[in-house]
């Protein structure tokens, strides 16, 4: 994979340059953390280099000086919200970051329930987390927020809030997701604070949209087709602007609740620490590209793969026409189209070719590779031993994996199982793969060349059942497919 991003120059210049902001106020900071700390693999898509636990690693830097509190909301753990990308709900989540930042070594202080009213399953998710050994704080719905900042900014508003008591410099503010409160739960504790007597600041952690790149660059408009769903927009900073003379890039929900913000500040402080929004980021990601050219053909892959990704979703009638329109349009922005994604092309021609679903693979190296569906194998599963076959050194026409060792799975599938269909999964092939290379060595070698796929593109003909998307997933590989049903069963 070509890199297009200094990892190790990001991980040392993010530390320092949070430490800086610490230094800024009372050796107090509340650092508001949006995104995924865990495993972020849309960075590390469209910044080739940016490592998935990139901010997890940064943050180890700061662990002996850091705690964690987790926001979640009690309207969020009354109706179930679930994380769309884990398939879990909030609460779970909670537990699970719980569990994971204490592994990585991490000062967990405690849990935040916002927006509570009396909900009763937020109290028993309170319970359980006390029973658990974890310290829970309440904070409550503020009537006229964020408008009347008289109220919002006095002891009937934030100061209604239980005070969290925070041990450390650094405060990261995390939630399962959006709108839990992480930002208001920040606010509130500047409030609390600053009755205390102690001056502690406010910084927010956002990777995309990258400040100091031009607005319209892949990289960020990638991310406003991450983000279509939620109609975010990247825009011009205009308070920077007008403070500096300088052009950076925000998005529109950070600048439209800025004067809010700003006013807040005055009441609380005085005076506003920021100038505009982009003041209050600490994000150097934008400082760490060292080829642009890669990290711009990694954001328009990116585009594309959103827009089959739409396609599917909307078919499957859990996105709506603007959400494909507005990727349109973000598609001629960056200049692309389904063309420029080679797969594309060659899976679709394989697959009017032989009157079948097919599927493609481009290889680290360019070279494109095709799998048909035949009598033993789908398109999945024959483009996998195919791509195996060829990054082994082995000839195509030979066998890694007899029709022997087939048929015994086929039959289990339909004669016990009750499957309508006899061709293999890419599970199921890499299972039979995986026995067999116990007696065969060229079953071995094949298999030894999985780590070679992380990061290939592959395209499908028709959409993939769960189990293929899966395995396609875990082996690392950025797949799309036409939004097309390979039966045309309506149940």
């Amino acid at each position: 994979m070509k890199i297009g991003f200094d990892n190790d120059k990001y991980l040392s210049m993010q530390s320092e340059h949070i430490k800086e902001r610490i230094s800024q106020f009372d050796n107090k900071l509340y650092l508001e953390f949006g995104g995924k700390l865990f495993d972020d693999y849309h960075a590390s898509r469209v910044l080739p280099g940016f490592a998935p636990d990139s901010k997890l690693k940064m943050l180890e830097q700061l662990s002996d000086h850091a705690e964690i509190v987790i926001v979640i909301s009690a309207g969020d753990i009354e109706k179930n919200k679930v994380r769309g990308d884990l398939g879990i709900t909030y609460d779970i989540d909670v537990l699970r970051l719980i569990d994971a930042f204490k592994e990585r070594g991490f000062f967990v202080g405690s849990v935040v329930i916002t927006q509570y009213s009396g909900q009763a399953g937020a109290m028993a998710f309170k319970g359980k987390l006390e029973n658990l050994g974890i310290k829970v704080y309440l904070h409550y719905p503020i009537a006229g927020y964020p408008s009347n900042i008289p109220f919002i900014v006095s002891d009937e508003g934030y100061g209604k809030n239980e005070y969290i008591e925070t041990t450390r410099p650094l405060v990261i503010v995390t939630a399962p997701g959006p709108g839990s409160g992480k930002m208001a739960t920040c606010l509130s504790q500047l409030y609390h604070e600053h009755k205390r007597g102690i001056h502690a600041g406010y910084a927010k952690f956002e990777t995309f949209p990258i400040w100091n790149i031009p607005l319209k660059h892949p990289v960020n408009l990638a991310y406003e087709a991450a983000t279509a769903d939620l109609n975010d927009v990247n825009m011009i900073d205009p308070f920077h602007l007008e403070a500096y003379g300088e052009t950076t890039v925000n998005y529109n929900r950070d600048v439209e609740i800025f004067p809010v913000l700003s006013a807040i500040f005055e009441r609380i402080f005085g005076k506003c620490p920021y100038q505009s929004p982009t003041d209050m980021g600490v994000n150097m990601a934008g400082n760490c590209i060292i080829d642009d050219e890669v990290c711009r053909e990694a954001s328009r892959q990116e585009i594309i793969r959103r827009y089959y990704q739409a396609l599917e979703n909307r078919l499957e009638e859990s996105s709506t026409d603007e959400e494909v329109f507005k990727l349109e349009l973000l598609m001629k922005q960056a200049g692309v189209s389904t063309e420029n994604r080679r797969v594309t092309t060659a899976a679709l021609e394989r697959a009017e070719a032989t009157g079948a679903p097919a599927a493609a693979i481009e290889l680290e190296d360019g070279r494109i590779l095709t799998g048909k569906t035949s009598d033993l194998l789908g398109a999945s599963a024959a483009l996998l031993l195919n791509t195996l076959k060829e990054l082994a050194g082995l000839p195509h026409k030979l066998h890694v994996l007899s029709p022997s060792a087939i048929e015994p799975i086929q039959k289990l599938k339909t004669d016990y199982l009750g499957s309508k269909n006899p061709r293999l999964h890419t599970d199921e092939v890499l299972i039979a793969l995986s026995s067999t290379a116990a007696a065969s060595d060229v079953a071995k070698l094949a298999l030894e060349q999985l780590p070679k796929l992380k990061g290939c593109q592959v395209h499908s003909s028709v959409m993939l059942s769960t189990v293929d998307k899966k395995v396609f997933k875990k082996l690392g590989i950025q797949l799309t497919s036409e939004p097309v049903y390979e039966h045309k069963k309506i149940y």
